[in-house]
């Protein structure tokens, strides 16, 4: 198995909920959100961004505003809504249980192999 093409999987597992995080902190412009996101080691494309905020736009999460801006075309800020904020609830509760589950079993694992080795 190939460790990089694992990672990759979780990642893309993630990124919803990482996204709305980022939109949830306030509205955000595409390239401040990629920005936000490399910043916390988690690099993400415009290509796998942008069909993303779509899907997420069409399934009513989120709203755009249209800003324009005085060096090019205007720019569009996307914002939660209500539905968003409901939803990104539900992913924040799965998230922590995923999270709280798997830090459970890793620890339950590395006292297994201490309690093996110190035996």
């Amino acid at each position: 198995m190939n460790i990089d093409n694992t990672a990759s999987q979780m990642r893309k597992g993630v990124l919803e909920f990482c996204i709305l995080s980022v939109i949830k902190q306030g509205e955000a412009y595409p390239s401040d959100i990629i920005e936000k996101m490399k910043a916390a080691n988690l690099n993400i494309f415009e290509g796998t961004l942008y069909p993303l905020l779509t899907r997420l736009k069409n399934a009513e999460f989120l709203t755009y505003r249209w800003v324009e801006s005085n060096s090019g075309p205007p720019r569009k800020y996307f914002s939660l809504t209500e539905k968003g904020a409901a939803f990104y609830k539900e992913l924040e509760a799965t998230w922590n249980e995923l999270a709280n589950a798997v830090k459970t079993l890793s620890e339950t694992e590395q006292q297994n192999s201490n309690n093996n080795f110190n035996s």
